[in-house]
């Protein structure tokens, strides 16, 4: 690698307040907060909206989609294809 021309990382938590959980990681990103670790060290803390402990995708909790009855409400509304 180049010298001076890569950004400076280094260890950072990132913390997702909805599922009360924190990872520890290197990034690239800073932040004036910070949190002391398991570890003892204090590292800058970055809140996060959605993790992979949060995500409806990684927890298996997608909300299944009434698609019949959208279909019905749709064919109520503005009438069945082909009636006439």
């Amino acid at each position: 690698m180049k010298p001076g021309i890569h950004p400076a990382h280094g260890p950072v938590v990132f913390r997702d307040r909805a599922a009360n959980y924190a990872f520890l990681t290197r990034s690239t990103m800073t932040s004036d907060k910070t949190v002391e670790w398991e570890d003892g060290n204090t590292y800058p803390v970055v809140d996060v909206e959605i993790s992979h402990v949060s995500h409806p995708f990684y927890t298996g909790t997608a909300r299944v989609l009434d698609t019949a009855g959208r279909v019905e409400r749709f064919e109520r509304r503005y009438g069945r294809r082909g009636a006439n």
